[in-house]
């Protein structure tokens, strides 16, 4: 007879009060890490019991934190696991960089937003002599980015522009997006052709081609990166379709190693 301790099962076959678990977690994410049980209990369809359980065990973990306003916050504990799964993130990723350089001749990246921050996980750098490098976990502002664009083409006007008022918009160069109405219309842009360009808005003399990595795990972009005098306009209509192709088989590719057991 089983014990009346074992954890209860979901209809998945995994353990549920874990299900409901990380449930919770992303919910607090979405909700931009900080919220009350009776926010949680309405959008979980949880009863107040249960969640409160719940985040009792998570706050003891550390992986939430109970602030003085009685509210609950993400707790710096999963700062490590987080820090882990973007490194791993890159690792899978460098093949499909590989492959970007190989058919492009131009660096490849990878980046993910991170609060209001990008941050590049991996890059392949181009054989050429004259070649753009950024370093792995450089993190820069997003409205001077190809794949900041990429990343942001997924949030609504008003979190863009949440996020812009937070940041500020500093200009790189003459080129940069410094108004938040020509960031919105280059979004716009972005979801209308499928990728973003950034030309010479970070650096001059460079361009960069970004694609997003359709139904990542966390939201990811991938990009190329070369002097502007090879990545030209007649370049973006044969790079577009290889990083587009590339970013679709990354994402088969994350969903099997999160999905494997």
């Amino acid at each position: 007879m089983p014990s009346s301790a074992e954890p209860k099962a979901s209809p998945t076959g995994g353990v549920q009060s874990l299900e409901r678990a990380f449930d919770l977690l992303e919910r607090m994410a979405d909700a931009g890490g900080e919220v009350g049980l009776s926010e949680l209990s309405a959008s979980s369809g949880l009863p107040l019991p249960t969640i409160h359980r719940l985040m009792r065990t998570l706050v003891a973990c550390g992986y939430v934190r109970q602030q003085p306003n009685r509210r609950y916050a993400l707790g710096p504990r999963l700062i490590r696991l987080g820090e882990s799964a973007s490194r791993l993130l890159g690792t899978w990723a460098r093949p499909y960089l590989a492959r970007l350089v190989e058919e492009t001749g131009e660096t490849a990246n990878m980046a993910l937003l991170d609060g209001d921050e990008v941050v590049y996980v991996a890059q392949v750098p181009s054989r050429h002599s004259m070649r753009m490098f950024t370093e792995v976990g450089r993190r820069v502002l997003p409205h001077s980015t190809g794949v900041g664009k990429v990343l942001l083409a997924q949030a609504t006007d008003d979190e863009v522009r949440a996020l812009l008022a937070r940041t500020g918009m500093p200009a790189a160069t003459e080129k940069t997006i410094t108004t938040p109405e020509g960031f919105l219309e280059a979004l716009f842009r972005v979801r209308e052709t499928g990728y973003a360009v950034d030309d010479n808005e970070q650096e001059i003399g460079v361009r960069c081609l970004a694609v997003p990595v359709p139904d990542s795990p966390t939201a990811a972009a991938i990009s190329i990166s070369g002097p502007a005098g090879r990545v030209t306009e007649a370049a973006v209509e044969k790079i577009v379709p290889v990083l587009q192709e590339v970013a679709a088989e990354l994402s088969v590719a994350l969903a099997n190693t999160t999905g494997s057991g």
